[in-house]
């Protein structure tokens, strides 16, 4: 299995078969007033008014339109053009100051990402600022490595040719990244695009509102903005980003947005990369170790921003006579995890938003699984957390088993043997 960094710069970069003789091979992995009446306002609300009026016209001035997005594409390609990003020791630099920027203003990355999600710090150290700094490290001893020549074979119809594979930047790339790793799903990918010589717009994601101003101060004060810039918005700005023609696009979130970003893509033949989620099953055998089984399907669970990963485990599938006992430790393990009341733990994470809140408590009320409950089931609207909760046998019909649950609901689903498991599995794209 290649490393994530170095998966990242061959994902951005192209090879190209060079021959030395008469034969190049070249492959293509290459404003608005307002009129008021004076004699009945007072100075303070003219005032009020004005600063109202100006302010609407100053964002109105700031919105970040298709015009600008194509004024920033122009901006990057020709510094890009200018054959910059593709210099090793640019690429070191950038990749450097990342990693300064990581060590000097952790405080604040733990602070932003708090903010967003009320991530345990210890949590987001592990899973976003050290995976960063990692990518980093990696990039930083490897690169050398990964920029030199590749010898490769020649055929008989180009003796007495040799060849070699270089690998070239694709050139300005857009990194589309989500909410539940905000810090680690951003940089991750634009370390890879710069290893690789490329200028790269990242997108953080307006779901997490903090992480994502962070972002876009640090990277302004840390990095060449000649060649690495953020954009920060919403729907209209990740929309006017994809009507330009990108070289390559990775966006990481939901099947249903990564088909509208593969539709915008295939206009201008752009490849991309989709991170996407789906259903993410654990079978567990009744010949396994109870309690290390359990212990590591919580952390992969609740341990990771309370079910808020794609890679967390969406459902369980194991034997009916096996069931109690695994549930009967999941309860026992989550008690010495989080305390008797979860919802009191400082160590979960709370629910991204309103909307995500409301999403997975009609997961819990639907008719048919409001009955299944037999762990947990505690939500708070206002805090926006909801406890660990474990269903058994949910219908295979219902809402929670078509869909990717992304959040602490955990069904158990029961089959008379092991190896009839496969029948159950179910992915959803």
């Amino acid at each position: 299995m290649r490393n994530p960094s170095v998966r990242a710069f061959q994902d951005f970069s192209t090879g190209a078969a060079c021959l030395n003789k008469s034969f190049i091979y070249n492959y293509t992995y290459r404003k608005n007033q307002t009129h008021i009446s004076f004699p009945y306002l007072s100075l303070t609300s003219f005032s009020c008014r004005c600063s109202a009026t100006m302010a609407a016209e100053e964002k109105q001035m700031q919105r970040f339109d298709v015009e600008k997005a194509a004024s920033l594409m122009k901006e990057l390609r020709n510094n890009y053009n200018s054959r910059k990003t593709k210099s090793y020791e640019w690429r070191m630099s950038q990749i450097q100051s990342i990693a300064n920027m990581i060590e000097e203003k952790e405080e604040e990355i733990i602070e932003a990402i708090h903010k967003d999600l009320s991530k345990p710090p210890f949590e987001t150290f592990i899973s976003e600022i050290s995976m960063t700094k990692s990518s980093c490290k990696l990039a930083l001893k490897e690169l050398k490595y990964w920029t030199k020549p590749e010898k490769a074979k020649t055929s008989l119809t180009t003796y007495p040719s040799s060849a070699e594979i270089i690998s070239e930047p694709l050139g300005v790339v857009l990194v589309i990244s989500t909410w539940n790793y905000p810090f680690l799903l951003s940089l991750d990918p634009v370390i890879g695009a710069i290893a690789a010589g490329n200028a790269v717009v990242l997108k953080p994601s307006e779901i997490a509102p903090a992480t994502s101003s962070l972002l876009a101060k640090l990277l302004e004060d840390y990095v060449d903005n000649s060649a690495v810039r953020v954009v920060e918005g919403a729907v209209a700005e990740t929309s006017a980003l994809l009507e330009q023609k990108w070289d390559k696009i990775l966006y990481t979130g939901s099947p249903r947005v990564g088909r509208i970003v593969m539709a915008a893509a295939a206009k201008h033949l752009t490849p991309v990369i989709l991170e996407l989620g789906g259903k993410s099953p654990a079978v567990v055998d009744s010949t396994i170790n109870l309690q290390v089984t359990t212990r590591r399907i919580i952390a992969g669970k609740w341990m990771a921003n309370n079910g808020q990963a794609c890679i967390g485990v969406d459902y369980i599938i194991t034997t009916k006579d096996f069931a109690p006992k695994l549930i009967d430790s999941l309860r026992n393990e989550l008690k010495e995890f989080f305390g008797k009341n979860p919802m009191e733990s400082k160590d979960l994470s709370r629910i991204v938003n309103p909307f995500h809140f409301a999403r997975l408590a009609s997961l819990l009320d639907e008719d048919k699984v409001s009955d299944k409950i037999v762990y947990g089931g505690q939500r708070d609207e206002k805090q926006l957390k909801i406890a660990p909760t474990i269903l058994l046998d949910v219908p295979d019909d219902s809402t929670i088993m078509k869909e990717e649950i992304f959040g602490p609901l955990l069904p158990i689903v029961t089959v008379s043997i092991v190896s009839s498991a496969h029948f159950k599995l179910k992915a959803c794209f």
